[in-house]
């Protein structure tokens, strides 16, 4: 299972944000052993970017452990304070190839 979480950052707390956000990954990485891209939307649209946490091929139980890494009072802090709105995430699994 894949997950997408995305949301928009105003262009002046994004230089902010990013440090914040990759020690997020990093700790989830290194607690869950998964491989997580941060990208973003080329540009910015009145003054917001898009960004996009990815996180593939996690196993049964990252997506809670996700949520409660997000909803740690110091991180939420921090987040919520440089995120313009909610984030949303979104899971994605694979089809299976026919044979």
């Amino acid at each position: 299972m894949d997950l997408y979480v995305y949301y928009r950052v105003r262009d002046e707390d994004a230089e902010r944000l990013l440090p914040r956000v990759r020690a997020l990954q990093a700790a989830l990485a290194a607690a869950h052993g998964v491989a997580p891209q941060l990208k973003r939307r080329p540009g910015s649209t009145d003054g917001m970017q898009t960004w996009m946490e990815v996180y593939p091929a996690t196993a049964a139980g990252f997506t809670d452990a996700l949520a409660q890494a997000v909803s740690t009072p110091d991180l939420a802090a921090d987040l919520g304070a440089l995120i313009a709105g909610p984030r949303h995430t979104e899971v994605f699994t694979d089809i299976p190839s026919c044979a």
